[in-house]
This record gives structure tokens, C-alpha cells and sequence, in this order.
């Protein structure tokens, strides 16, 4: 996307995926509401996400009028990508947000373009492997046996070591050059955040993933649209389209406002944040969560450059079947 019309449009229809449901939590609004907030004082060349994300709310913008700002058919088929990639992001659509993309489909002009149908497939593929359940924990033990067992000593280095992969992971999966891929950066970081809960001795189910991630103040859909808004912000996405995906890597290690730092450093602080909330017993509280959240987001924004080769050279072997395999796989 070259101009600040397409880009404007886009991040609109992207908003606008974001309420298709008509069922999101107070706290998943949110957490959309913080993301627009925060990008609206970061915008670049008259792009006001807080702007947009207020004529959504108040209706003041038509799906039709928002589709048609978007000249091109490559365009088109981005936006029609990125609304899936937000209405699949924690498991398949419901009702509401089929119904939304039929209706986007067609304000697109998409209705018999074959380009759209793996899209949709795709879509689907990553929102199946994300709605897998988590591996369940294991039978209790007699009491008189749980009685006399310990927990070994959780293996902190490895923990962060462990946390700083995902991070890397994240970051790379942003570079891949389908949009789609961004639906995978939620489900794995709630795999990550199981896996340091169990490192601590808990068994944790997706539910409660998702109410710890609320209550830090990040919400699923909202880690989603902040993902692709950063990207056409930060003009990746076109980068992408225009020279090759791994092209753009220098570019973003130098802007943190991508969507790849921002993976990178929101995985790296919800693993750090997790680790300290399961150390200590689950006792924090939630003002304590959100301030911890947004330190340690700022190290992981710092990091980034550091990691910023380990990405690209992730990136460039990755695949959008790996992808999957590793939202589907149970560790």
C-alpha cells in the first residue's frame, strides 16, 4: 500500500474486523480503544489511528466507503487478508464475523477472485491450530504421595532463554510475506505462557491465559490490529510488496514502531511478566501487572535491535506450514 488513502482505509477495515463480532469483552474494547489511543500520538503523515478508530465507533464511516479508498486489486486482497487475520485470531469466526467478511468480500470486489479463496483457507487453517486445546495436565497424585513431592527448582536461565526464542519467533513471523501469519503471534504466546506456568508447577487452560492476558491490559484482537496498523505505519507492508520481505529488516530495526519490534517486544514482556506472576504464587496485583507489563515491554523494545539479526535469519527459513505446526504442536 503506497498512499495515505489506502493505508487510511485499511486500517479502517482493520478497526472495523476488530467489533465484528459484537461480543467482545469490555476488556478486549478496550485494550483496542488503548491501542488506538496510543497510535493516534504516534502517527506518521496524517494517519490518525484514534481518529479512525473514533468514526468506527460512532459509525460515521461505511464499510463501502472505507473499501472504496482502495484502488488497487493487490490492495484490496491485503485488506480482505488482514480483516481474516483479525476475525480468526482466537479461533474460527463466528456468525457475525462471517457475515462481516461476506459482506467485506464484497464491498471489495472479491466476490469471484480465486486469490481470495486461499486466503480464507489459510485463515481457517491457523484458526483451527489456534483453538486446539492445550495439553491437559496430568492425573492427580494419591495425597500421601503429593504430600512428600517438591518441585524441582525452576531453571530460571532456561526460562529466559526459552521466552527470548518466542520472542525471536514472533518477530519473524511478521516478516513472513503473509499477512495472515500475524493470527499466529497470540496463540503462541499463550503457549508460551503455559509453558512457564508449568515450569512453575501450574496447569493452565487457555481461559485462563486469556484473563491474565486481560488483566495485564492486553487483549487478543487488540494484539492483532496493533500488529498490522504498526506495519502499514510504519510502512513495512509496503516494503514488503515492493522489494521482498526481508528488505524491509532494515527499516524496521530501526523504527520500533513495526510490526515486527512490536512482536518481538510484547512477547518478550508478557514471557518476563508471566514468569514473575507464576514465581510468586499468582499474587499481583492488577495495577502492579499492567506498570510491570509496560516496563518490561520498553526492555523489550530495547532488545530488539540486539535481536534484530536473529529474526531475519529466523525469518528466512520459516514457512507459513511451520507456522501452523508450531501453534498446532502441544509444547
Amino acid at each position: 500500500m503506497t498512499t495515505d488513502t489506502e493505508k487510511r482505509s485499511a486500517l479502517t477495515i482493520v478497526l472495523m474486523a476488530a467489533f465484528a463480532d459484537g461480543a467482545k469483552d469490555e476488556r478486549e474494547r478496550a485494550a483496542v480503544r488503548q491501542v488506538a489511543a496510543s497510535l493516534g500520538a504516534d502517527s506518521a503523515n496524517g494517519l490518525n489511528v484514534w481518529d479512525l478508530y473514533q468514526d468506527v465507533i460512532a459509525k460515521r464511516v461505511t464499510l463501502a466507503q472505507a473499501a472504496a479508498g482502495l484502488k488497487s486489486r493487490e490492495s484490496r486482497l491485503l485488506a480482505y487478508e488482514m480483516a481474516v487475520g483479525v476475525c480468526d485470531t482466537d479461533g474460527l469466526p463466528n456468525e457475525a464475523e462471517k457475515e462481516f467478511l461476506r459482506t467485506l468480500r464484497h464491498a471489495l470486489e472479491l466476490d469471484r477472485a480465486p486469490e481470495a479463496d486461499p486466503v480464507e483457507k489459510t485463515g481457517a487453517d491457523f484458526a483451527r491450530a489456534s483453538a486446539e486445546p492445550l495439553p491437559a495436565p496430568p492425573p492427580p497424585l494419591p495425597t500421601a504421595t503429593a504430600a512428600s513431592v517438591r518441585l524441582a527448582p525452576v531453571d530460571s536461565a532456561a526460562l529466559d532463554k526459552m521466552i527470548l526464542n518466542y520472542a525471536i519467533l514472533n518477530g519473524a513471523v511478521e516478516l513472513l510475506p503473509q499477512s495472515l501469519a500475524t493470527m499466529a503471534v497470540v496463540p503462541l504466546q499463550m503457549k508460551m505462557v503455559y509453558r512457564v506456568g508449568k515450569a512453575h508447577g501450574y496447569d493452565l487452560d487457555r481461559g485462563h491465559i486469556r484473563d491474565f492476558l486481560a488483566t495485564a491490559g492486553v487483549g487478543l484482537a487488540a494484539q492483532t490490529v496493533e500488529g498490522y496498523a504498526r506495519k502499514l505505519l510504519g510502512g513495512l507492508i509496503g516494503g514488503a510488496l515492493g522489494g521482498g520481505v526481508l528488505g524491509g529488516m532494515g527499516k524496521a530495526a530501526t523504527r520500533a514502531a513495526t510490526g515486527v519490534a512490536f512482536s518481538f517486544a510484547a512477547t518478550y514482556a508478557l514471557g518476563q511478566l508471566s514468569a514473575r506472576y507464576y514465581a510468586g504464587g499468582r499474587r499481583m496485583e492488577m495495577a502492579v501487572l499492567k506498570e510491570t507489563y509496560q516496563r518490561l515491554l520498553a526492555d523489550g523494545q530495547r532488545l530488539f535491535t540486539t535481536h534484530s539479526g536473529d529474526i531475519q535469519r529466523r525469518a528466512a527459513t520459516l514457512t507459513p506450514a511451520e507456522v501452523i505446526n508450531l501453534v498446532r504442536s502441544p509444547t
